[in-house]
């Protein structure tokens, strides 16, 4: 999560405020009560901590290992949490419009964390490819306060139109790398489903367009002098 709002969250949950993580084992929130994923508690952090690790309020006794797209319930009460975060999960998932729905019949309010589509159409964010590699969804704010989520099309890595060059990254505040979503009591939520190829290329060519503007000059090739060779010396 961005560090601004992980301070943000750590300010609006009191003391006694139940706090829940959702797909939460790469980078668990420390100040979560409870964590639901895929995998196991003792193999959590693989990239760190959000909040000191020392400061973990789950323990294995809550932390719930089951796939969160399973059309079963979660095994929590309805509004029994105040608050929960969901970052950087959404956009891996198979079902993230389920997610949703747990997520707002279990907690009060809480916080999504998503890349955005600026940081998701980069060419060679971590690869030779465009965005993350295994990552499902791109995903937006619909203007309502509610997300939309399209499916991630494969010919966005054969379409140069549609994508930022990896230079562009430099432009990017670490704000606009992601999307943010804070809610309370509900959202809405949907997944927009393109019908012919030029529709869905033009809805990818437009987010590069918009911000053509702001991606830095190429850098001048390096210019590389020949080598001065050493005169051969003829035998005496």
């Amino acid at each position: 999560m961005l560090a601004s709002n992980v301070d943000r969250i750590l300010h609006i949950a009191g003391d006694d405020d139940r706090v829940l993580d959702v797909g939460g084992w790469a980078r668990p929130f420390s100040r979560a009560d409870w964590v639901i994923d895929l995998l196991p508690f003792e193999t959590r952090g693989m990239y760190g901590w959000d909040g000191e690790r020392r400061s973990e309020r789950f323990s294995a006794d809550s932390w719930i290992q089951r796939d969160i797209c399973h059309r079963d319930p979660w095994p929590f009460e309805d509004q029994q949490f105040d608050f929960a975060v969901c970052s950087h999960t959404l956009e891996d998932v198979r079902d993230p419009l389920w997610v949703c729905s747990e997520l707002t019949r279990v907690a009060r309010a809480g916080y999504i964390e998503t890349p955005s589509r600026l940081e998701e159409q980069t060419y060679g964010v971590h690869g030779p490819w465009v965005g993350w590699s295994h990552h499902r969804w791109l995903v937006e704010e619909d203007g309502r306060g509610g997300l939309v989520f399209v499916l991630k099309p494969h010919v966005l890595h054969g379409r140069p139109t549609a994508q930022f060059p990896t230079r562009f990254l430099t432009a990017l505040e670490p704000e606009e790398r992601v999307m943010t979503l804070w809610w309370d009591g509900d959202f809405t939520r949907s997944e927009r489903i393109f019908t012919g190829p030029g529709e869905i290329d033009d809805w990818l060519d437009a987010v590069v367009e918009r911000n053509r503007h702001r991606i830095p000059p190429e850098p001048p090739p390096s210019r590389r002098w020949p080598r001065r060779r050493s005169p051969r010396r003829r035998p005496a």
